[in-house]
């Protein structure tokens, strides 16, 4: 099941260090990162976020417990200093 996350940058070199991290809380749900990259332009709309990533989960209790896991809880604070985030579930239709 994919999710998709949406960030609005406020500290670009700080951000790197909050990347770094992510992988490994995600390797204990077997979730990959399939896709991410700053928005080169926008063909519609103005967008409020400069780079856009879609993660890939079994299920949407995967990205629940991905979530709430201990390791990716201890990084949010960080990740709130370095940017804001929408983290959404994505259901196919």
């Amino acid at each position: 099941m994919p999710a998709l996350l949406s960030v609005k940058v406020k500290d670009p070199d700080r951000l790197k260090e909050y990347i770094s991290q992510v992988p490994a809380t995600m390797a204990p749900f077997n979730a990959k990162m399939l896709s991410r990259g700053k928005i080169a332009k926008a063909i519609s709309g103005e967008p409020n976020h400069q780079i856009e990533a879609v993660l890939e989960f079994a299920d949407a209790e995967a990205i629940d417990n991905w979530y709430n896991f201990d390791a990716y809880q201890a990084i949010i604070p960080l990740r709130d200093q370095v940017c804001d985030m929408t983290l959404s579930v994505l259901n196919p239709f």
